[in-house]
């Protein structure tokens, strides 16, 4: 299980549309399993799923902000990644507060606080052997888009197959 700002429509739209303009390396994340997770969770029993459900509910999660993408980056670091992910260029703060605000809701549910430190991304592939991807990275640009963040999701992950599936559990606005 984690916790996410849900992309909107539109910006997945308009993200995939300038991707797809580009060599991508790897395996790219489908669009419909974007998101920005703000809290990995784990597995859980029902218990702690009802538990995260009350408190993500009764916390005081914040206002809605908008975000704005940036630039691209890579983990661990471009020269040798494993992941290729799609920064912000606004809304970081706004973003680094309410993953504070989730994560006290989650503690307060019994799981257990988390110990890294939040880097606010999207996931756009997963790069197996690691590449050299310094040359993407400092050259291409998303443009100008910028959403709102107005919701959070819990979310299941389901290893199958065809790759990972995300089930949305429940939605919780932001003020």
């Amino acid at each position: 299980m984690f916790i996410a700002a849900a992309l909107t429509t539109d910006v997945r739209h308009a993200l995939a549309a300038r991707f797809d303009q580009i060599a991508i390396p790897g395996r790219r994340v489908e669009p419909a399993n974007w998101h920005v997770t703000l809290r990995f969770i784990g597995e859980v029993d029902e218990d702690i799923v009802d538990r995260l459900r009350f408190s993500l509910d009764q916390f005081d999660l914040g206002d809605r902000f908008r975000i704005r993408w940036g630039s691209l980056g890579a983990f661990p670091r471009a020269a040798k990644a494993t992941v290729l992910w799609l920064g912000l260029r606004r809304g970081a703060v706004e973003l680094a507060a309410l993953e504070s605000a989730v994560d006290s809701a989650v503690v307060s549910a019994g799981v257990t606080g988390e110990e890294r430190p939040f880097r606010p991304h999207l996931t756009v592939s997963r790069i197996r052997p690691p590449q050299d991807v310094t040359g993407l990275v400092e050259t291409v640009d998303p443009g100008e888009v910028s959403m709102p963040v107005e919701r959070l999701l819990l979310m299941e992950s389901h290893l199958g197959r065809g790759g990972v599936r995300y089930e949305q559990v429940d939605s919780f606005e932001l003020g």
